[in-house]
C-alpha cells in the first residue's frame, strides 16, 4: 500500500478535527449499514474497500490484524470490526459511533418488517410467500454450514468435536457448556507436543439442562440476549442455535416457525444477522421488546471491544487463544448442524418445498448470487406453488 495514511486518532487533535472525524465515522458506517448485504465476509470486504483503499484510515496489515483478532472475541464479528475501525479513526467516541451507525439502519428496517409481520404475517398472501421462503433459508443455512465446515474442520480433532457437539446438543446439553468445554479441550490437546485423540466423554461433561416454559418479561429477555451476545463465537448463523435453545426449547416463547421467520428477516436485511434479535424482541414484546433485545445482543460487543482493543494484536499471536477458538468454532458448527436439521423438518414438509430447497441449494453452490435474491426467488416460487 502506498500513499499517506491518516494521523492516528490518539494523537492531539483540535476539537474541530475530532468532530469532523466523528462525523466521518458515522457517515461511513451508516452507509455501510444500509448497503452491506451478504453476511460478515461481504461486510469485511466492503469495510476494507471503504476505510483502507478509499480513505486510508489504516493499512492492510493493521486491518487484517483487526479482522483476525475480532474472530477471537464472542459476538458479531463485522460489528466488532466496525467498532474497532471507528476507534482507530476517531478515538473512544468513534468506537461508539462506528458500532451504533453500522447496526442502527438494520435495526430500524427489521423493526418495520416486524410490524408488517405481526399485522399481516397470518394472511394467506404472506403465508404463500413464506411457504417458499423457508425452504430457501434452509438451503442458505446448509450452504453456509458446508462453507464454514471446509474452513474450520481441518483435522480429526475438530471433526470429532463437531460431531460430539451435535450429539450432545441433541441430548439437551446446554450450548454454552458445549462451547466452553470444546474450547478448553482443543486448547489442551493443541498444547501437547504429541496430540492424542480425545474421547467424547473427556471433551464434554455429560450435564443436561432441564427445560421449562417461563413467563415472558423484559428483564429476562434482556439478560438472555446479553448472555447470547457474550458467549457466541463463530458465524452469525450460530445465533440461531442459541435462539432455538433459549427461546424455543428452554423458555418456550417462540415456535420453530417463528424462529424460521426470524432467520428470514435477518437474512433479507442489510447489516449483521444479529438483528434477528430485534425481530424476536418485537414479536414477544412489541417495540420495547425490540429495543431491549437489540441492546442486549449488541452490548457485549461494545464492552469487549473497549476492554480488548489494546490487547488485540497479542491475542491474535497467542497459540492458546487460537486453540480455544478452534474448539469453540468446531462445536459451533455442530450446534448449527443440529438447528439446521430441526428447522429443515419444519420447512421441507412436502414435495414443492423440497423442490424449492434443492433448487435454491444448487443455485447457491453453483453461482455467487447474493442469498437475498435466492429468498426472493423462493417467495415467488412459493406463491406460484400455492396458486396451482
Amino acid at each position: 500500500m502506498t500513499g499517506v495514511f491518516q494521523q492516528p486518532a490518539d494523537l492531539p487533535r483540535s476539537p474541530v478535527d475530532r468532530w469532523r472525524e466523528l462525523a466521518e465515522v458515522a457517515g461511513v458506517f451508516l452507509r455501510l449499514g444500509l448497503t452491506s448485504f451478504g453476511g460478515p465476509a461481504a461486510h469485511t470486504a466492503m469495510m476494507h474497500n471503504e476505510v483502507v483503499r478509499r480513505r486510508r484510515w489504516l493499512g492492510d496489515e493493521e486491518f487484517l490484524d483487526l479482522v483476525a483478532a475480532t474472530n477471537l472475541m464472542p459476538g458479531p464479528n463485522s460489528t466488532e470490526l466496525a467498532i474497532h475501525l471507528g476507534r482507530r479513526r476517531a478515538g473512544w467516541p468513534g468506537l461508539i459511533a462506528g458500532g451504533v451507525s453500522f447496526i442502527l439502519p438494520a435495526i430500524l428496517i427489521v423493526l418495520a418488517l416486524s410490524e408488517v409481520y405481526v399485522r399481516y404475517g397470518s394472511t394467506p398472501q404472506v403465508a404463500a410467500l413464506l411457504y417458499g421462503i423457508k425452504p430457501a433459508v434452509i438451503a442458505i443455512l446448509a450452504q453456509a454450514l458446508s462453507h464454514l465446515g471446509r474452513r474450520a474442520l481441518r483435522d480429526m480433532t475438530s471433526a470429532v468435536v463437531a460431531v460430539a457437539a451435535l450429539g450432545l446438543w441433541a441430548l439437551g446439553v446446554n450450548e454454552i457448556l458445549i462451547l466452553l468445554s470444546a474450547g478448553f479441550a482443543v486448547l489442551l490437546i493443541a498444547g501437547r507436543s504429541r496430540p492424542k485423540p480425545a474421547s467424547l466423554g473427556g471433551i464434554f461433561p455429560p450435564l443436561a439442562i432441564a427445560t421449562a416454559p417461563a413467563t415472558f418479561s423484559l428483564p429476562l429477555l434482556f439478560l438472555t440476549f446479553v448472555k447470547i451476545g457474550a458467549v457466541l463465537f463463530g458465524s452469525g448463523y450460530v445465533l440461531f442455535a442459541f435462539l432455538q435453545a433459549d427461546f424455543v426449547d428452554r423458555l418456550g416463547w417462540l415456535t420453530q416457525q417463528q424462529l424460521l421467520d426470524a432467520i428470514v428477516v435477518g437474512q433479507v436485511t442489510p447489516g449483521p444477522l444479529f438483528t434477528s434479535a430485534t425481530f424476536v424482541g418485537y414479536v414477544l414484546g412489541g417495540t420495547p421488546g425490540a429495543i431491549v433485545a437489540s441492546v442486549g445482543i449488541f452490548l457485549p460487543a461494545f464492552v469487549f471491544a473497549a476492554l480488548a482493543d489494546p490487547l488485540l494484536p497479542r491475542r491474535r499471536r497467542s497459540p492458546w487463544a487460537r486453540g480455544f477458538l478452534d474448539g469453540v468454532v468446531a462445536a459451533s458448527l455442530g450446534l448449527m448442524s443440529g438447528v439446521t436439521i430441526g428447522l429443515g423438518r419444519a420447512a421441507l414438509f412436502d414435495l414443492p418445498t423440497l423442490l424449492i430447497g434443492v433448487a435454491a441449494l444448487l443455485v447457491l453452490v453453483r453461482t455467487k448470487v447474493n442469498p437475498s435474491w435466492v429468498i426472493v426467488a423462493g417467495a415467488l416460487a412459493g406463491r406460484l406453488a400455492q396458486t396451482l
